[in-house]
């Protein structure tokens, strides 16, 4: 006696549940995710409900960041087939090794070069301000010498 075939019912509620929980989402984030008008509870009845309205469901991927397409084709054991591979290859090139596209020390010193450009500029405005400062002192005792000297002859 053999069993027909039945088709395969996807959950998609289930499925969101599933990837909300592979990329560590909380079902407040989620809810905080969707907007004001949705908690914690309301994801909790959502993730029992076998098929999800198409323009809700667009938010949901939309909020989780993936494609409406993962969560209605959803299948578990491709997924852990996935992360199995992608760990196994991770693995793999842990003998990858990063390299600067410039040398460090170079970047030390044009940094320590332009902080010395910007201080001898500093410098010179110091001496200009400095300057201009003397040249008011110079005038104002002219002014004064000159202002005594009047008065002096009266």
């Amino acid at each position: 006696m053999t069993t027909p075939d039945l088709p395969k019912t996807i959950h998609q509620g289930r499925n969101v549940k599933r990837i909300r929980e592979i990329l560590g989402i909380k079902q407040e984030s989620l809810a905080a995710e969707l907007g004001e008008d949705w908690t914690q509870k309301k994801i909790s009845l959502l993730e029992t409900k076998e098929t999800i309205e198409p323009e809700l469901l667009e938010q949901v991927a939309k909020a989780l960041k993936v494609p409406v397409e993962a969560i209605k084709n959803f299948n578990e054991d491709a997924a852990i087939f996935n992360i199995q591979h992608n760990y196994d290859n991770a693995s793999n090139n842990s003998n990858y090794s990063y390299q600067c596209n410039f040398n460090p020390i170079d970047k030390i010193v044009q940094l320590y070069d332009e902080k010395i450009e910007l201080y001898e500029r500093m410098l010179k405005e110091k001496d200009g301000i400095i300057e201009k400062i003397r040249k008011e002192e110079r005038n104002i005792t002219q002014i004064k010498g000159r202002k005594g000297k009047k008065s002096g002859k009266n």
